[in-house]
């Protein structure tokens, strides 16, 4: 990862970092990022000197093809975590399994806490599931990161990435010893979480939603569900009144030549 794909994505996108002297060079740390873009667990990982490890979903490691096997190759050699995240509470404690088991080996633990990439460009609520539940669980500091304009590099449905200037801005390490052993209470779980979330906003100057991302994930698919099926609507509605006027139009010139011919037949026998 470091030199085949590190090294080339820093010489063409030539990320800016702001905070490098956060990351501890040994021992145990969780960054928590936003979550921007797909290349955002590129980036981060490509500016830092150390591993940082991921959880990701299964799906990157069980999609079928070329391009599937291509893309578990990938996230098998950077050691990256497949989580099935279909399974609920099982998929949940899997996922904390896997952070703590990270951290007690010494290592980065990166994780996103609102679950899934923004669908919108703005910072949405924290789960807080797994990253208050591995800190609290191993003491380890958690380290707020916001990564800037990834999302503009490669929007989706674009196929050629955009090369421009990302940023990673890298937040002072929060301490959270002072809940040390009620990982289970799920209010400091959701206080632990909310207080990393602020932070993330400070460095991002993103704007919050009090929502989960997977909700306006939702909001946003009926919405435009909603907008097809209105658009779909109008379009039956103006071709059935295409129809109605070529059969009123139809009509009209039937009538007319009926009447034709009566005068005609009324002319003859005059």
């Amino acid at each position: 990862m470091k030199f085949s794909i590190g090294g080339p994505l820093k010489l063409a996108f030539r990320p800016w970092v702001e905070g490098l002297e956060n990351i501890p060079a040994e021992g145990p740390a969780i960054l928590a990022s936003n979550h921007l873009s797909f290349s955002d667990s590129f980036f981060l990982p490509a500016v830092l000197d150390r591993k940082v490890t991921f959880i990701a979903k299964a799906e990157y490691f069980t999609t079928p093809g070329i391009k599937g096997r291509m893309t578990a190759a990938f996230f098998k050699g950077v050691g990256q975590l497949p989580v099935d995240r279909s399974g609920g509470r099982g998929a949940g404690e899997a996922a904390i399994k896997s952070g703590v088991d990270v951290i007690e080996r010494g290592e980065l633990f990166g994780i996103y806490p609102e679950g899934t990439r923004s669908p919108d460009g703005r910072l949405y609520r924290g789960k807080p599931g797994g990253l208050a539940r591995v800190a609290l669980a191993t003491g380890a500091p958690v380290i707020p990161v916001a990564m800037i304009d990834t999302e503009k590099i490669q929007p989706p449905g674009q196929v050629m990435p955009k090369l421009m200037r990302p940023g990673i801005r890298i937040g002072r390490p929060l301490d959270f010893s002072r809940y040390s052993g009620m990982e289970h209470d799920r209010f400091v779980l959701r206080a632990v979480t909310d207080e990393v979330m602020y932070e993330i906003m400070k460095l991002s100057g993103q704007e919050y939603v009090d929502i989960y991302a997977t909700a306006a994930k939702r909001q946003i698919a009926e919405a435009a569900k909603a907008e097809k099926e209105a658009e779909r609507a109008a379009r039956a509605a103006l071709a059935q009144a295409e129809k109605d006027r070529a059969q009123a139009a139809r009509d009209r010139a039937q009538r007319e030549q009926d009447d034709r011919e009566r005068a005609d037949g009324e002319r003859s026998g005059s």
